[in-house]
């Protein structure tokens, strides 16, 4: 079914931004007690995603920060042993950065965790529920990607 009211769409709209935000507020209470800001687990997590040819400057683009800011998330993150630097291959004048083991398995509990407690709140759906959010799952993640 095609929504063709623009009222009817406004309303949809507002209504998936309101629970989107409350369930991400929701799955991040359910984060271990590492001491992190939600900055550094941001950047912790985009770094990791980088696969070691993330910049300082590439994390403040994919982070949406000032390249200041940047530094200091990655000089906290690197003080705690979660990630580090290392010569970029082709231009001596950049560094690279990278998660360590210990940022490796900070994340892993991380995700562990909100995973396991979002699998024990679908469990207790109906099937039908489950279904619908299996159907939702994909039409969020084209959303994602538009």
């Amino acid at each position: 079914m095609t929504l063709t009211d623009p009222h009817e769409n406004d309303e949809l709209a507002v209504r998936l931004r309101s629970a989107t935000g409350r369930f991400f507020r929701r799955l991040r209470a359910e984060r271990p007690a590492h001491g992190l800001t939600m900055t550094q687990i941001s950047a912790l997590f985009s770094i990791s995603k980088g696969n070691g040819e993330l910049t300082p400057r590439g994390l403040a683009e994919v982070e949406r920060v000032q390249p200041p800011a940047a530094t200091r998330t990655v000089a906290a993150l690197e003080e705690r042993g979660l990630i580090g630097r290392a010569p970029h291959p082709t231009d001596g004048r950049q560094i690279v950065l990278s998660t360590t083991p210990d940022g490796d398995a900070l994340i892993a509990a991380d995700r562990q965790a909100r995973e396991a407690w979002l699998a024990a709140r679908i469990a207790e759906l109906d099937r039908s529920d489950q279904e619908t959010l299996r159907a939702a799952a994909a039409i969020l993640e084209r959303l994602a990607r538009a």
